[in-house]
C-alpha cells in the first residue's frame, strides 16, 4: 500500500500526512515531533523548497547526463 501511495497516490489522508512527515524528516534531518510541533504554513513551505530543490537537482542530473 505504502509503495502504490508513493507512486501513483493514495487518498487516505493519513497515509498521505504520514508520508509528508517522513518527507521532512529525511530532507531536514528532523525528528517526527519537530515536524508536528510546526505551524502548517512553515511545514508547507518547506515541503515546496524540498520538492524545488530535487526539481533542480533531478534537471542538473539531466543536462549531466545529456552532456556525455
Amino acid at each position: 500500500m505504502i509503495r502504490k501511495a508513493l507512486t501513483r497516490g493514495h487518498d487516505d489522508p493519513k497515509l498521505n500526512s504520514r508520508i509528508m512527515v517522513y518527507t521532512l524528516c529525511q530532507a531536514f534531518s528532523i525528528s517526527p515531533s519537530e515536524v508536528y510541533n510546526l505551524p502548517l504554513d512553515l511545514f508547507m513551505d518547506m515541503l515546496n523548497i524540498h520538492l524545488v530543490m530535487k526539481e533542480l537537482e533531478s534537471e542538473e542530473m539531466q543536462k549531466m547526463n545529456k552532456q556525455r
